[in-house]
Parts: structure tokens; sequence; C-alpha cells
């Protein structure tokens, strides 16, 4: 991993630093007197990288920024052969002078503070994420240099581990000790540890996994007789399972009052402590006090989209940053600068635009509606003479995309909410807000709904959480653990109030959601959060019990949680979600899970909301409470133009 990163002057003021684990002040020290000063080292860029200088066991890369008279170094040990540290320098050098240029050219630049630890923290996680696809050529060379013959699996791997007989023989011949010596008394065997009735027999072909059918079911025989366990196996006081019953509606039936939990309980006062997560790192608060939630990378990728579109400018070739649509403005090039674009003009292009699509996992439907999309913002419009290729499919395809989008942003679900739990508005038998979570199985339900709690908490909401998968093993723990985690971070913050209903395993999830709706009434909580089994899309008999679960639960908002990476299906899976709530109830909003596992192959969002016209409302980007976003359209645009 990265050791530090400095950014300081050409005269040696440190103006900011991050350092991951300690490195000595005389390993950048050594650069700045080698290099700069003395220049006792002259070091050339390869393939148009930064150049490396190497002290004692690091690796330093740095850039220039000749303007600022700023110099960004990288730290990082040399047996790790980073290969995304020449953009890591690119991105923290670009962002950083946008955001204090105006402070580097002050004369109290030296003494300035810069605030700049989330934004570096940010492009370290992003480009740490997509590392794999990032190669090193130094690596791949450095690994070819120390390839052993003898273990390289192209001249067929490893030689075979020497027998252990072979190796007593050969010790005891060394020492001039006969292997047969009659005289050596005998050894006597450890009794201590039980002894393994294969091992014996590695040597051996007949004895070993393959040998005699009689070796091996003696071998069988003498493990069953070791373990301990026959007794509740085959004793006669072992009790049967009871089989579940279901009906109709393909939910279980109520049981007769016998307890199904058998986890053990849990000892909070043994658990580990919560890390404290910033709230500048993933929120802000409005005028009013709202805490809403940061777009995804909007503010940096923004700065990045900037400095990139006036490399754009002074440079000759023109196009999209990747080959996809730089392909789609090649066959432009020709066609725009003053001339009225056609429908014959934009036939090939589109068509290009159209593959491109597919390979982000965009459905081939939401793509020719994209395309459409961008068709009809260019045909019959005349660019201007000096308007780029770029920025005409730019424009066109955000404004298409924008269309399909449409994001519910955070403060819209506030609003509903405090319009719902306000003292003025509540009748006579008040009612929280309540917000179901549905889905297949493991796209992270539970996680999401975690994450969402922990917002509402922010803005000092009193949360409920109904643990409504009685079905699956360890989900009502998994919601306890959550619970003490939120209520921990919601005490240390002094923020809201959180509780966990439960009821255990084998009831009915629709009336534990009934239930649970009604103890937050009486209660006076201000939002119920329902957590619901995963099920799969194309079983009805499954997707059935939903249209019971939403005449039981009433809930005013019901959220999907759809995987990222989980490609076209997605399409399916909305809509057979969407109409899985009886007549007149559909989904209300998308909750896309993993986004920070797929790079630039962010089509199943834009998939999921043209099968049903229905927004995004939440993008969870990591495992930890505060790893949920807002939809920037900006960025879902430069990651699909990639």
């Amino acid at each position: 991993m990265l050791e530090a990163f400095e950014i300081l002057s050409t005269s040696g003021v440190v103006l900011w630093s991050r350092s991951y684990a300690p490195v000595g002040a005389h390993i950048v020290n050594s650069l700045i007197n080698d290099v700069f000063i003395e220049e006792k080292v002259q070091l050339q860029a390869v393939n148009n990288a930064y150049p490396v200088y190497k002290k004692e066991k690091y690796t330093l890369k740095w850039k220039k920024a000749k303007d600022f008279n700023l110099i960004f170094v990288a730290v990082y040990q040399s047996l790790l052969h980073l290969g995304w540290i020449d953009k890591l320098l690119d991105n923290i050098s670009t962002i950083f002078l946008d955001l204090y240029k105006d402070q580097l050219k002050s004369t109290r630049a030296r003494i300035v503070e810069y605030p700049f630890d989330r934004y570096f923290d940010l492009q370290v996680k992003e480009l740490e994420n997509i590392s794999g696809a990032i190669t090193s050529e130094g690596f791949v060379a450095d690994a070819e240099d120390k390839k052993d013959p003898l273990v390289s699996s192209d001249n067929g791997g490893p030689p075979p581990p020497t027998m252990p007989g072979l190796i007593k023989a050969q010790h005891q011949a060394a020492l001039g000790v006969s292997t047969s010596d009659e005289s050596s008394p005998p050894q006597t065997p450890d009794t201590s540890r039980p002894s393994t009735p294969a091992a014996s027999h590695i040597l051996s072909a007949k004895g070993g996994p393959r040998g005699s059918r009689r070796a091996r079911k003696a071998a069988n025989a003498s493990a069953n007789a070791s373990s301990g366990d026959e007794k509740f196996r085959k004793g006669k006081t072992a009790s049967a399972k009871k089989g579940r019953k279901w009906d109709a509606d393909g939910m279980a039936d109520e049981d007769d009052g016998t307890v199904l939990d058998y986890s053990a309980p849990v000892d909070e006062t043994s658990a580990p402590s919560v890390d404290t997560i910033a709230q500048d790192s993933w929120g802000r608060r409005t005028g009013k006090g709202q805490f809403v939630l940061k777009d995804l990378g909007d503010e940096v990728h923004s700065i990045l989209e900037n400095a990139d579109s006036e490399k754009a400018k002074t440079s000759t070739s023109s196009g999209f940053v990747g080959s996809g649509f730089s392909a789609i403005g090649g066959l432009l090039r020709n066609v725009v600068g003053g001339k009225v674009l056609t429908e014959a003009d934009l036939e090939k292009p589109l068509k290009t635009m159209e593959d491109h699509l597919l390979k982000k996992n965009v459905a081939r439907e939401a793509a020719v509606r994209l395309c459409d999309g961008v068709q009809r913002e260019l045909v019959g419009k005349k660019t201007g003479n000096f308007q780029s290729v770029d920025a005409a499919l730019r424009l066109a395809m955000e404004s298409s995309l924008r269309n399909i989008l449409t994001p519910t942003s955070s403060l819209d679900l506030l609003r509903e909410i405090d319009t719902v739990t306000s003292p003025t508005t509540r009748q006579a038998a008040p009612r929280p807000y309540v917000i179901s979570i549905v889905g297949v199985n493991g796209v992270g339900k539970s996680t999401n709904l975690g994450k969402i709690c922990y917002f509402l908490l922010q803005n000092n909401y009193r949360v409920l959480i109904a643990a409504c998968d009685t079905f699956r093993s360890g989900a009502v723990e998994q919601l306890r653990v959550h619970a003490r985690n939120l209520k921990e971070l919601s005490s240390r913050e002094n923020v809201g109030d959180l509780e966990l209903y439960e009821k255990g395993y084998g009831k009915d999830a629709a009336n534990v959601a009934k239930d649970a709706v009604e103890y937050g009434a009486a209660q006076k909580f201000d939002v119920v959060l329902i957590d619901t089994a995963g099920r799969r899309h194309n079983d009805e008999r499954l997707m059935s019990s939903l249209e019971k679960f939403a005449k039981f639960a009433r809930p005013d908002k019901i959220f999907m949680v759809g995987e990222a990476l989980v490609g076209t299906d997605s399409v399916m899976q909305a809509r057979n979600f969407n109409k899985a709530f009886g007549t007149g109830r559909n989904l209300d909003g998308f909750i896309i899970s993993k986004c920070d596992t797929v790079g630039d192959m962010v089509g199943t969002l834009v998939s999921m909301v043209h099968a049903t016209g229905i927004p995004i409302v939440f993008l969870g980007v990591g495992q930890h409470y505060g790893d949920l976003r807002g939809l920037s359209v900006p960025w879902a645009v430069n990651l699909l133009m990639k």
C-alpha cells in the first residue's frame, strides 16, 4: 500500500502530508538533496511514466507543478510496484491546485492550512478499487526476471516434495548411521495426539486415497468411531426434525409457540467499539439543520472533468477518454462545425454508441432508448463553428440520460417524513413513516437498511427497525449487530434514537410487519424500517407473498435493492418486483448496492430505471454506515463515456 504522500514547495516547505506508516524524514530529504539540489541523480521517465527514485526499501515518484513551484511526492515500498501511483499524482495535483490556487498565489501560502484529507482519501480509495485493471510494466518485468525455472508453471511446476522416509535416510547416511541399526532403542509412539489413519498411507499407492476398498472402509470406520457423535445420529433419544408446513400463499404457518431461536445471547459489553464516521465525508447539513447526502464523487469528479476538458482544448486531438467514444467522435468529425445534422449523418455513430453502452452493462432496450434520445437532441441542430465533437455528444448524452434517471434527492425523502410525522398533520391515531426494503438474495438489503437508518439518525429521527426476515438463518442476529452499532454511534454523536423489533424465526412476515408498525405508532417512532427476506424474482410462489405484505404493513415507501454488478438481468428483477405488490402498488425507488465494485460498468442503474420509470434514491459505495450517496447524473455520464 501507499506509505506516505507529501506536497511541498520547491524551497522545502511541506504544505500537506499524509502518512500511513512511519517513514523517516531522510527518505524525502534524500530525494530533494540528490535530485533537485545537488543533481547527483538524473532520472528519465519511461513510457510516459513519472521518474523513479529509490532509497533503502522505498520507491519515490513525484510530479512538479512549475507554475506554483510545488512538488507532489508519493512514497511506497519497492516490493509492491503500485501501478496506479502515476494516476494518483495526476489527480491529486489537479484537485489540490484547483481547490487552493488562490491561497497558493498569495504571500501566505506557506502558513495557510490546507484541509485536503477527505479529497485525498477519496482518490486513494477509488484507485485502489480499480487497481486490478491497472498493470505495472515494471512489476511484470521484475516478476519475469525473478521467476525460478524450477518452480515455474511453464516447466511443469515445482518438484514434488521429498518423501519423509527418504529425508531421514539421507540424514542418517550423512552422519554415518546405518538405517537398519538393530541396537537403536525402539521409538515410543506419541499417544498424546490422535492418530490419522490416512497419514501412514501417504506414500503407498494402495494405502492412499485410492487404495483398496478394504483399507478405505477400515479408515472410514475408524474415523466414524472416533468422532463421538453416533448417539446424536443413531441414538433413540435424538429428536427428528419437524417439517415446516406452507400455505397456498407461500407463507409458513404460525408455529405452536416453540422457540426456534437457538442463538446465544450477545454480550453487549464485550462487543468491539464502532469507528466514528466523519460527517463531512458523506454529507452536509443545510441551513435548516437537515443532513443531506453527497452525490457520489460529484465534487472531485467535476474538478477532474474540468481539467480533462481544458487539456482537450489545448491538444490537437479530440475525443472522449476511452476508445469507444473516440471512435464515435471520429465518425462525426466531418459533419459538425456549422452543418445541420441529419439522421443519415448519425446512423453509424449511434450504432457505435449503442455497442459501447452494451459493454457498460446497459440493457439493449435501454441503450436503444439512450441513442434515440441523443438522436432527437442532435438531428436538425446546427452546431457552432467552434463547438467540439466531444461537447456536442456529451451534452446530448447527458440530456438523454437525465430524462431516464431523473433522480430523487435525499432531501425530498426527509420532507415527506416531516410531512407525515409533524405534529400539525398527525391524526387522532398517529402513524410513523414506513419504509420497506425488498430485493433478491444477497444484494445487501440489511446492510443498506443500516446505512439508511444511520442517515435518518443524523436527522434526529426516532427509528424502529423491524426484523421481518423470519426465514433466513442469522437474519435477526445480523440486525441485532447493526442495531447495537447504530445505538453506539447515535449515543456518541447525540443524534436520534433507535430500537429493534423482533419476534424470532418461523413467523408470518406480514403479521410481524403489521405488529411492528402498530408498536412504532404506540411508542411514537418517526420511521419504521422493515427488513424482508430475499427471494428470487422468477419464483412466483415466493413473490406472491409480497402482496399480502404490502396490504398488512402499508409502507409509505418500498425500496428495492439491486446490485450494480448484476448486469442485464436487472431489468427482469425490477419489473417482477414492481408488479408483485398488487394492483395500484408499485416500487417507489431503487437502492443500487456495490457501486464500488464495478468501476465504470454502471449500466445496471440505467437499465433498472428504464425498465420501470422508478428513480434511484441511494447508491451504496462500501461497507460502512457512511457509504451512502445520492445519484449524480454527470458522474454517471462520465463513467458511461469512458
